[in-house]
């Protein structure tokens, strides 16, 4: 027994669009679509560091310097601080997505994050506003969403703005708002750099951590840019770029790799990127149009899409109400298999899909399930990747402390019949099932347990130990 054509449907959008979530049973496809929207129209801000602790720190430095301290020991002392407030933010987002009802909205920000990477952990309150910024406009206008991240202290830091001054201009900035966020490379020259990164001169930030414009630093002078001519700013910059349609179908076609095949199709994407320009980059638009094409659910997209380590990590812990107990298995968990969240390894972020995976990765990956469970001990080690606290996650981590509501999920299967029962986990489980002589020996393997809740667990982790758990 198979799950039923429309369910089937059903599941494979969740997988995609809800973080593997299970769909309610009985809803038709549409209204299903329909609820994941509604639901993601709230927004849940997370926090780890308010404004005033930021002021505090601040003035507690200035104090501590006055009074004679050493200098390097109390810089020493508040990265290390400022280091931890950003492992406690990524740990925050990941329990939000394995947890929030807005799992659309978490979705979409997991994707901008590698869009729009940044990485500046020495300044967790930085982090913080431009992880607010990404969920909250994630599936809004992508223009007010260029401007904003655009804006966004910590992406002027990263990207070298801070740097750019009419006399001395860096073209950093410039250079990866057009490669990166919206063109594409090959769609401008290196002349559209040196007048743009022109343009973004004056544009830095406060101590206090918001955006601000210097007209002092900026060069005011006239600029030529993707053949338009005037004295542009930044935002001009900013609105040119929106005007041209390869922006459109360019993010378009990250967007289709992304939520729908790695392989490209040209007459669909040409369709949706007109539609989306038409709209004025609607996000939100734009995904529904694609969630509800028939096309979306052909079985060539179907298992197409390896999962990200997030997305694998978090659809365990939706699917099965997993809460992990400890910050440093989660962050242990991240560095094994290659995401960090807030750390991506550089400004073009993750480049998925098979290079998710290798030997030890797929190893660990196929080792998660039992590891959640508490049946096993990881013996794979995360890649030293310069940051001090890896050697002690390594330490601390192959214990992974979590619990799962084993009985909350049994309860899902209550109907199915005792017979049926290895093809209906599989099924809710797997976007393709196993070969049938896999499948064969699980189902022999489960038949060894008398309680029903003990067999499905065994099911559970069996199926979800299988390479056709990685894909979705």
């Amino acid at each position: 027994m198979k799950e039923t054509a429309d369910y089937s449907k059903l599941l494979h959008l969740y997988r995609r669009a809800g973080l593997g979530s299970l769909p309610p049973r009985e809803v038709p496809l549409r209204k299903a679509v329909a609820s994941l929207f509604q639901i993601s129209e709230s927004f849940t801000p997370i926090e780890v560091i308010s404004a005033a602790e930021v002021a505090r720190q601040r003035q507690e430095t200035r104090q501590t310097m006055m009074a004679g301290a050493d200098p390097k020991a109390t810089v020493k002392d508040r990265l290390k601080e400022n280091q931890e407030l950003t492992r406690d933010l990524n740990v925050a987002w990941i329990n939000q997505m394995a947890t929030s009802q807005e799992a659309l909205r978490e979705r979409m920000a997991l994707f901008w994050h590698g869009h729009f990477a940044c990485r500046i952990q020495q300044q967790p309150y930085l982090v913080q506003n431009y992880l607010h910024t990404l969920r909250r406009h994630a599936l809004g206008h992508f223009g007010d969403l260029l401007m904003a991240v655009s804006k966004e202290p910590a992406m002027l830091q990263f990207l070298n703005n801070q740097q750019n001054r009419k006399n001395s201009p860096n073209e950093n900035f410039a250079r990866e708002v057009m490669e990166l966020f919206t063109l594409g490379r090959g769609h401008y020259t290196e002349k559209d750099i040196q007048e743009a990164a022109r343009a973004f001169t004056g544009w830095r930030y406060s101590p206090e951590g918001t955006f601000v414009f210097q007209e002092r630093l900026h060069d005011p002078g006239s600029k030529t840019f993707l053949g338009r001519t005037g004295t542009f700013r930044g935002e001009d910059i900013i609105q040119i770029l929106l005007e041209e349609k390869q922006t459109a179908r360019y993010l378009t076609e990250k967007l289709y790799r992304s939520f729908v095949n790695e392989v490209p199709h040209p007459a669909r994407i040409d369709a949706l990127a007109e539609g989306f320009y038409r709209s004025g980059y609607d996000i939100g638009k734009l995904m529904r149009t694609i969630f509800e094409a028939d096309w979306f659910y052909d079985e060539s997209n179907r298992a197409s899409l390896i999962k990200s380590p997030v997305e694998l990590l978090v659809g365990m812990q939706r699917t099965l109400s997993t809460t992990v107990t400890d910050k440093q298995s989660l962050l242990y968990v991240q560095k094994v298999l290659g995401q960090v969240l807030l750390y991506p390894p550089n400004v073009a972020g993750w480049p998925g899909g098979y290079n998710w995976i290798d030997s030890s990765s797929l190893l660990f990956r196929m080792q998660l399930p039992f590891m959640l469970a508490g049946t096993l001990e990881s013996k794979v080690q995360s890649k030293n990747d310069g940051d001090v606290n890896t050697q002690a996650l390594n330490r601390r981590g192959r214990s992974l402390k979590a619990t799962i509501d084993w009985d909350r999920w049994a309860q899902t299967f209550q109907k199915v019949p005792p017979k049926e029962l290895p093809t209906v986990v599989a099924s809710r489980l797997l976007a393709v099932l196993p070969a049938a002589g896999v499948l064969t020996d699980i189902t022999q393997k489960a038949g060894a347990y008398t309680d029903r809740t003990a067999q499905i667990r065994y099911l559970t982790l069996a199926f979800m130990s299988l390479p056709e758990y990685q894909v979705g």
